[in-house]
């Protein structure tokens, strides 16, 4: 069955959008996100632009911050840091990649992880290896409502995470395994890959090559989650599981487009509404 990501995306933005409208009516602050896109990648600017435009459907502040590829990356933290300042500012995401003149881990470790909506962060990323509740990478995140959606439970099942990045495959192996799943992390040196995937009750592919998984690496009924977003020999959009080989294999598969990338931009509304919360409740 194919799941319909952007159905249930848009469904929690709605969510949000009744709780900032409520702020509205009670008169209180709304929550403000601010997106810093340095250089002009095309890819980035069709993200931040969709960023943008959920933070406009929610009611939730949002600014962006435009800055040439050519910036030094102290001018960078010290933008970073008047942000990290600003008590208006609940939500601060640097739109990767970043200029390679650029050392990526300083200007995300700089960010306050009170303010770190995309979840990268070494604090967060510690609250999460703990289970302590910080902010959880947004399309990980994305990947455990559907789960919740489709009213599946990962107790006892087994799950194959296929991609080991800091951004996807590494936190959705922790949040599965918070859910008391069995989980395998598979990557590049993985030995016999087919029969390893063959075992998922849940399959995540998160490779980034396009229609790479068939009905070959798939047990029957299993739930395939694809991260994947490339283009084929088309240029089409596809993801990393060849969607057309396995929708007949599968119990549930999110397609792509329409699938897990919807569920992104949500949980980033759902991360800055939560960091806003937080810092209030801290006043």
């Amino acid at each position: 069955m194919r799941i319909d990501g952007k159905g249930i995306a848009n469904k929690r933005k709605d969510d949000v959008k009744v709780k900032i409208d409520t702020l509205k009516q009670e008169g209180k602050r709304i929550p403000k996100l601010v997106v810093i896109l340095v250089g002009e990648d095309p890819a980035s600017k069709v993200y931040v632009r969709n960023k943008d435009r959920a933070c406009q459907y929610t009611g939730m502040l949002s600014e962006i911050i435009r800055l040439e590829d050519t910036i030094s990356e102290d001018d960078l933290l010290n933008e970073i840091d008047r942000l990290n300042k600003d008590d208006s500012v609940d939500g601060i995401l640097v739109q990767l990649p970043i200029p390679k003149h650029i050392n990526e881990e300083k200007i995300l470790n700089f960010i306050d992880p009170a303010k770190d909506v995309d979840g990268f962060h070494p604090v967060n990323v510690a609250k999460l290896f703990l289970n302590q509740g910080g902010l959880v990478p947004c399309t990980p995140q994305g990947m455990m409502v559907i789960l919740d959606e489709i009213n599946y439970d990962l107790t006892g099942k087994e799950v194959v995470v296929v991609g080991r990045s800091n951004i996807v495959g590494k936190p959705v192996a922790l949040l599965c395994l918070h859910r008391n799943a069995t989980v395998t992390m598979c990557h590049s040196r993985t030995q016999d890959l087919k029969s390893v995937c063959k075992r998922a009750d849940v399959l995540i592919a998160a490779i980034g090559k396009p229609k790479f998984f068939n009905h070959e690496y798939v047990k029957d009924g299993a739930v395939v989650l694809d991260v994947g977003i490339n283009r084929d020999e088309n240029n089409k959009l596809c993801g990393d599981v060849d969607y057309e080989d396995v929708k007949d294999i599968a119990s549930y598969i999110t397609p792509v487009p329409g699938g897990i990338g919807p569920m992104t931009i949500s949980m980033l509304m759902e991360n800055t509404l939560k960091a806003y919360e937080k810092r209030e409740e801290e006043k």
